[in-house]
């Protein structure tokens, strides 16, 4: 007849010298406790970790552990499933035999995996951006490789645009001649334009210069006296 309590009582010996720094006991009666089981150090010494809980079940290890993950430390969602699922595959493996080191060697493994998949993951990321940069540094320096789609494309948004320029430039001088006054229209909305030159000299005064330059001599002007005119008839000017 197997005696579980006192292989169980074994295992936890064991269990307490091999894990001297994470094993901590919760309870006797079930022997409740916890394993912290921790990655290698990855990347900027960044480390996974979990905590497991366990309990044995009165008939272990005939009768699987009860297991559950009570925190973590850097892991997704996806990869405590993974976990779980591990620990599960484990115990069924190994029923019959004490097996809280072999599962724990199982997570051990699989957190040094994951730390791995990080880093992995974050080389991929950076050579990504590196080749993003250096695509973008291409197109720079040598643009968008010109095809006939691109090449239509372009060309109809372009015909589209100076189409509109037209259009707003025949508005606006529409708008403008429309708005275009003429000289009597001014006159009839502004009667002070009618003394407006009379004022000016008013204001002028003797002071009104007159560039003489503008005008020839006198002299040099042929003026003819009417008198001097063959032509010349006042009988003429006085029937008028």
């Amino acid at each position: 007849m197997t005696d579980y309590s006192e292989e169980q009582r074994n295992e936890l010996e064991a269990l307490e010298s091999i894990y001297p720094d994470s094993f901590t006991v919760l309870s006797e009666k079930p022997t409740t406790f916890t394993i912290t089981v921790t990655s290698e150090a990855g990347e900027n010494d960044e480390t996974v970790q979990t905590t497991l809980k366990f309990t044995y079940r009165e008939k272990y290890p005939d009768e699987t552990p009860l297991y559950e993950i009570v925190s973590q430390e850097n892991l997704d969602d996806n990869d405590v499933v993974d976990i779980i699922k591990l620990l599960e595959q484990q115990a069924e493996e190994n029923l019959g035999m004490v097996m809280i080191f072999t599962l724990v060697s199982a997570v051990q493994e699989k957190l040094n995996e994951i730390v791995d998949q990080i880093k992995t993951r974050r080389e991929e990321e950076k050579k990504q951006k590196e080749r993003e940069a250096e695509e973008e540094e291409k197109q720079r320096f040598h643009g968008t490789p010109v095809t006939i789609e691109n090449f239509l494309n372009w060309k109809a948004k372009f015909d589209a645009e100076l189409l509109e320029i037209k259009r707003k430039k025949m508005k606006e001088e529409e708008q403008a001649g429309k708005n275009k006054l003429s000289g009597k229209q001014l006159f009839e909305m502004d009667h002070n334009l009618d003394t407006s030159d009379i004022q000016f000299l008013e204001e002028a005064g003797n002071n009104v210069e007159v560039d003489e330059s503008l005008f020839q001599e006198m002299d040099d002007l042929e003026l003819e006296d009417e008198e001097d005119d063959p032509d010349y008839n006042p009988v003429n000017l006085d029937s008028d």
